[in-house]
């Protein structure tokens, strides 16, 4: 009873223009896809170089530290070997002292 004529006929190019604009969706979901991947992959890629930042970092400070330690060590050393050679060469006292009075102005400077 159904026939072909009583069907209703949807002209050629309203179809043409629902095909595009699937395709169109289509193609935005696919370009969203790929672009949300590599933000993805970029913010690991950052992520990454961050830590590696500052596993590097941390290192230098550390080492930084070491540093700053021995060299407030050979310091006191040399304040302390000063200080003997001003015992037994007293009559030196005049340069002697200016280096010590150089040496305490640098260890305030370090502290600071």
């Amino acid at each position: 009873m159904c026939t072909g004529n009583t069907e209703k006929k949807i002209p050629s190019g309203r179809v043409r223009s629902f095909e595009r604009k699937q395709r169109s969706k289509r193609s935005r979901v696919e370009v969203h896809r790929h672009t949300r991947r590599c933000e993805e992959e970029e913010e690991k890629d950052l992520e990454l170089k961050n830590l590696k930042l500052y596993l590097e970092n941390k290192s230098i400070i550390e080492e930084n530290e070491k540093l700053r330690r021995k060299a407030c060590l050979l310091h006191q050393e040399n304040l302390a070997l000063m200080n003997e050679f001003q015992k037994k060469f007293p009559h030196w006292e005049r340069s002697s002292s200016t280096l010590i009075s150089s040496s305490q102005t640098l260890i305030s400077h370090e502290n600071k």
